[in-house]
This record gives C-alpha cells, sequence and structure tokens, in this order.
C-alpha cells in the first residue's frame, strides 16, 4: 500500500502569502498578582462571539511570556493607534522593563492599559486552545474603550495606514456638490459655504484622521508653531473648539511629546514639529487636489473672499 504524504510548506513563503491579509497592531497586556507585568506586541487579534463578548489572539509557546499570561487572570487587547509604531517596536523586542517611561492605567485584574490607543479590550480569561506552535487564548471582555483613533495598520511586513476607498469619498462629495444645485438655496451664501466645507473633508479629514490623531490634536499642531507660543486664549480662537476639547488635545500631545509649554504659552516640541509638517504636507496635497480645476486668480478671489468673511465676522 502505498502512503502519500503532501509536500512540506516554505515557511517563509507561507508567511509572506499570509502577509496579504492586511491586520491591525496590538499590545497585549497581563500582570500577576505579584504585580509582574507583560506586554508583547500581536497581530492574531480577532473577534470570536457577540454574546458572549468574546475575542481572541495567540502567542508563540516558545514566548518568555507566556508563563505571565497562563498566570493572570485577566489580559488586556490594546489596538494601537497610527502614531503609535514606536510603542509597536518597544513591545515586539526582548526588555528588562518594556513599560519603563511609558504611562498606563490599571485594569480589571490589575492589567496596564495603555494610553491614546485606537481601542482597548479588558478581558477575563475565557479558555485557551492548542493551535499548533501557538496558544490561542480566548478572553470574554469585561471592559473596553472606543477611543476614535485610527489604526496602526501592517501589510507584508511593513506598517501602514488607513485611508477611504476613493471612490466612496468621491461619491460623498458628488453628493453634496448635487444637493447644493438645488434652485432655492443657490443663493444662500451660509448654505454653500457649508455644503463646500461638507465636500473638502469628506476627503481630507479621513487623511487627517489616519496620522492617529484626533481632529483636535491635529488642529492644535496646525496652529501652534516650534518658534511662537500661544498661550490659552490664542487657542480658543485659532482652533474655534470648545474648550473642553482643547484641554484633551492638549494633555494627549503632552504626553506624547509633542507640545510643551512655558511661561508664554504652548509651543511644538522637535517632535511636534516633525508631527505638524506631515500634517502640513496632507493640507497642502488636499489643496492642491480641490483647486486644481480653478486658475491661480480665482483661487486669490476664493482666499480673499473668504478672509473677508472672517474678518466682517469678529
Amino acid at each position: 500500500m502505498t502512503h502519500h504524504t503532501e509536500p512540506a510548506l516554505d515557511p517563509r513563503a507561507f508567511r509572506r502569502a499570509l502577509g496579504n491579509f492586511a491586520t491591525g497592531v496590538t499590545v497585549v497586556t497581563a500582570a500577576t498578582a505579584d504585580g509582574t507585568r507583560v506586554g508583547v506586541t500581536a497581530n492574531s487579534f480577532n473577534s470570536v462571539s457577540l454574546d458572549p463578548p468574546l475575542v481572541l489572539w495567540s502567542i508563540d509557546k516558545r514566548s518568555g511570556s507566556y508563563a505571565i499570561f497562563e498566570q493572570a487572570s485577566h489580559f488586556a487587547i490594546n489596538v494601537l493607534a497610527a502614531d503609535q509604531m514606536d510603542i509597536s517596536n518597544r513591545f515586539a523586542r526582548p526588555s528588562e522593563d518594556k513599560f519603563a517611561g511609558i504611562e498606563v492605567e490599571v485594569g480589571a485584574g490589575d492589567v496596564p492599559l495603555l494610553t491614546d490607543c485606537a481601542a482597548r479590550f479588558q478581558c477575563e480569561k475565557y479558555q485557551q486552545v492548542d493551535g499548533g506552535d501557538h496558544w490561542i487564548l480566548i478572553g470574554k471582555v469585561v471592559a473596553f474603550d472606543d477611543l476614535g483613533r485610527a489604526p496602526l495598520v501592517y501589510h507584508q511586513g511593513s506598517y501602514s495606514m488607513v485611508l477611504p476607498y476613493p471612490q466612496v469619498a468621491e461619491r460623498v462629495a458628488q453628493n453634496a456638490v448635487g444637493s447644493a444645485r438645488q434652485e432655492r438655496l443657490n443663493n444662500n451664501v451660509f448654505y454653500l459655504l457649508t455644503q463646500a466645507l461638507r465636500s473638502y473633508q469628506s476627503s481630507y479629514q479621513p487623511k487627517q484622521l489616519s496620522t492617529g490623531l484626533r481632529a483636535s490634536e491635529a488642529r492644535m499642531l496646525l496652529v501652534l508653531d516650534s518658534d511662537a507660543c500661544l498661550d490659552k486664549a490664542c487657542l480658543l480662537a485659532e482652533m474655534a473648539m470648545p474648550t473642553r476639547e482643547i484641554e484633551e488635545a492638549q494633555e494627549a500631545l503632552y504626553r506624547k511629546g509633542l507640545v510643551s509649554s512655558t511661561e508664554n504659552g504652548h509651543h511644538l516640541t522637535e517632535a511636534g514639529e516633525r508631527q505638524a509638517s506631515v500634517l502640513r504636507d496632507i493640507a497642502a496635497k488636499q489643496q492642491e487636489q480641490v483647486l486644481s480645476a480653478f486658475t491661480a486668480d480665482e483661487v486669490g478671489i476664493l482666499k480673499k473672499l473668504l478672509r473677508g468673511i472672517i474678518a466682517n465676522s469678529q
């Protein structure tokens, strides 16, 4: 009797093929009763069930961190935001204390929770399944945070960002323009301004948010300057946002080391200037794209009209 065996898969080719499936990036954390903390970068996170609320991730059986996850009663899935590549790299490498210098909160079962993520899921250990060279850990979600930041994406061995599919953004813009053609609203300046803003933002704002920053944080970075300070009153005037949102943005940007303060006000750090430069580039490319159908004279008139409206409203 002849026995047929399946040919062995090339591990590296198999890994490359799997890399075609883009995933988010998470840092899974846990702590034992004696206070020992652990965190590992993983892209194996997935949802399992809504009722009960179950999620899973997997860890290499050879991992030195597994012993802590085995002892811990809970673990947390920290879904990283697009601007947290450094966090991903830190927890992907062996280190004596991966949490050194990082601000964390404490969740269920004393799990460390990372700040400024896209989302966080606190889980009670529910089941462990043998998955070949990995253990599959299933957790029951006992609490979660939806922090509204664009996620960090991993594809073919590289980090990526999420951007809207172009046809979707184009369709949103077309719908806005179509409704603006209604005859009764054609001469309503306020309506035209708001529709123009909505159309502009439909493709611009997702690009801005893809950096992992909230809209308020991006706006603060754009209005600040590395050489000039703005006090609270100036920030309120320039950002045109509620005080609470400005304060939350300020706190987040301080925590990330993008903004610092002096007795004269707030200003960008060196890292903040680099991030602001990325945002300015996004804004410049968007402006060039949207205004490409107009002549330089027409664009100049548009800017003059907008500046005039702003000046007359103050």
